[in-house]
């Protein structure tokens, strides 16, 4: 038998001969109908493929020896920059007190003013002037201590900085400076005298260890007196300096990089769910007392978060590409060249007692009682979640899917439109049929 005719009996799709096919009006416009629709829906098909979605993940956080950016802009309008000083500790030890690097301070007017800005500079606590205009053979006693090893000429205190340097490290309190040679020709005490009734707002970010620990803002340089981290409090507890309270305003506070606008945009206002902690909770928090002696403590709990945008390679194969955290400046931590970002999203819960001790009992909570003592100040204690979340860039369906999504499009459309045609042709004929009789 010819191989013709074996295939000609498997054929599915009979055909009729042209004579015998019938054209009709209602065919045609069938026909136009169901055209539009198939490109209709071809379309909606194509933008469902080429729509990005973000798919969430759980994961155990595997990561070790990380490093994690804190960025902060904090208000406290009843406290000069002169008394602030930023530290931050963690529990593998490590401890940076009066945090520098990243960090801008910028002088409020009194609040009685409006507080506007008044100066930017550097967190340069006690900004002094260098001493070159010294004689060569100078040396300044540094009152008691020993000269610290960071001074410009060894064995003596030539700036005011410096002999607050050596009080530090024999955990000494200071004072404004009276007495003290170098304060007094570096006009220190009246530069304080000056901001008494200013403001200050601290912003910038800093870098630390992935671990627990906590970073605050506090009254006076800080020192480590055995295992007791304390902080030299004369100046702010001095009537004559004013009473200064930590009233302040969380403008914004996060951990780890923002998510780019761009990237905002290309996801869609829709898929952005997962964003909600780029909504950070204690962004544009007031906190107000008129105690001087009183603590403000924020407990953040924090989950490392992932977005992985489309076309991501494997972390095997990005092993090794990424620069170490300290090679990156502040800001930049987090950013692949791939496009992947690395950031951190957060819960918080806070506390405020005040450090004479007593009970709650005019805000209705006699029952809650607070120990005494303590430092003033404003105090965040982040822990770190051992899970971590991972946000994929998808397509909402694959290209096979896309093809098998047309071909039901297609099939599917000239299948209703055959029945239609077909019901409105017999019912035609019928109805010719009735006439005719």
């Amino acid at each position: 038998m010819p191989a013709k005719s074996r295939f000609t009996k498997l054929d599915a799709f009979t055909k009729t001969v042209e004579d015998a096919r019938i054209r009709t009006t209602s065919g045609g416009v069938v026909t136009i109908a169901s055209l539009f629709i198939v490109l209709y829906l071809v379309w909606g098909e194509w933008s469902d493929y080429r729509r990005v979605t973000v798919h969430p993940e759980l994961i155990v956080d595997k990561g070790r020896g990380e490093r994690m950016e804190i960025h902060l802009n904090m208000s406290f309008p009843r406290i000069p920059c002169e008394l602030l000083t930023l530290d931050v500790m963690d529990v593998s030890g490590e401890q940076q007190t009066g945090v520098k690097h990243g960090i801008r301070k910028v002088q409020l007017a009194p609040a009685k003013d409006g507080g506007r800005p008044i100066d930017v500079k550097t967190l340069e606590l006690h900004g002094d002037e260098p001493a070159t205009h010294l004689d060569p053979s100078y040396c300044g006693e540094c009152y008691g201590p020993p000269a610290p090893p960071t001074v410009s000429k060894a064995g003596c205190c030539n700036t005011c900085e410096e002999v607050r340097d050596a009080y530090a490290s024999v955990s000494w309190a200071f004072g404004s400076g009276e007495g003290v040679e170098q304060c007094q020709r570096e006009h220190y005490t009246e530069k304080l005298e000056a901001q008494r009734d200013q403001g200050c707002r601290i912003e910038g970010g800093f870098r630390v260890n992935k671990v627990i620990g906590n970073f605050h803002i506090a009254p006076g340089r800080s020192f480590s007196n055995g295992v007791m981290h304390v902080h030299d409090l004369n100046n702010y507890l001095d009537p004559a300096q004013g009473q200064h309270t930590f009233t302040h305003t969380v403008h914004h506070l996060r951990f780890g990089p923002q998510l780019p606008e761009d990237m905002t945009r290309r996801i869609g206002e829709k898929a952005m769910s997962w964003t909600n902690h780029h909504l950070n909770p204690l962004d544009n928090t007031e906190q107000i007392t008129d105690d001087p002696a009183y603590n403000f403590m924020y407990f953040v709990k924090v989950v490392s978060t992932s977005y992985y945008p489309l076309g991501w390679k494997s972390p095997r194969s990005l092993a090794g590409q990424r620069e170490p955290s300290d090679l990156v400046s502040i800001g930049q931590h987090g950013f692949g060249d791939d496009g992947s970002l690395e950031t951190h999203q957060y819960s918080v819960t806070s506390h405020k007692r005040s450090l004479k001790g007593g009970s709650d009992s005019q805000e209705g909570h006699k029952e809650r009682l607070h120990a005494m003592g303590g430092i003033p100040g404003v105090f965040f204690s982040y822990d770190i979640s051992p899970m971590k979340v991972i946000n994929r860039e998808e397509r909402s369906k694959t290209f096979t899917g896309f093809l098998t999504g047309v071909c039901a499009v297609i099939g599917g459309t000239l299948t209703v439109a055959a029945a239609i045609d077909r019901g409105v042709y017999e019912g035609a004929m019928r109805v010719k049929k009735l006439h005719q009789r």
